[in-house]
């Protein structure tokens, strides 16, 4: 039996502080980690069993042969590609490195999100000008 470990992130709202330096100071921190020269795919790692179709085999009667299946949207088409073994710890990786740049991408627009918040509520409300 074969099991597969995913890498969860969580989407939990983020607490942004309150003071623009220190938002400024966060949004610095997740953009440099994005950074790096690391290949990533958009798709998710499905394993699958196949039946081969040989009167004789295992796979007729039982589980089926175990593969690996890369799956994602082309041309607003889902499109799935099997993923040989030898590749398989390296697409992977791929897919984990999606999905903390996904993450990152997100805490970034919640930081930029609170860094105008902090700085509409620090400004003092403009007074009106009397009139003479």
């Amino acid at each position: 039996m074969t099991f597969s470990v995913m890498y969860i992130y969580f989407t939990v709202a983020m607490k942004v502080p309150s003071h623009p330096t220190l938002i400024l100071r966060m949004r610095a921190s997740r953009l440099k980690k994005l950074a790096g020269p690391k290949p990533f795919v958009a798709a998710s790692l499905n394993e699958v069993a196949v039946r081969c179709g040989r009167k004789g085999c295992h796979c007729a009667t039982g589980e089926g042969h175990r593969r690996w299946h890369l799956t994602l949207k082309q041309e607003g088409k889902t499109v799935t590609f099997y993923v040989p073994k030898h590749r398989l710890a390296e697409v992977r990786e791929w897919v984990k490195e999606h999905r903390r740049i996904k993450f990152l991408l997100r805490e970034i627009s919640d930081l930029s999100v609170g860094l105008l918040r902090a700085e509409a509520q620090r400004r003092k409300p403009l007074r009106q000008r009397s009139r003479r």
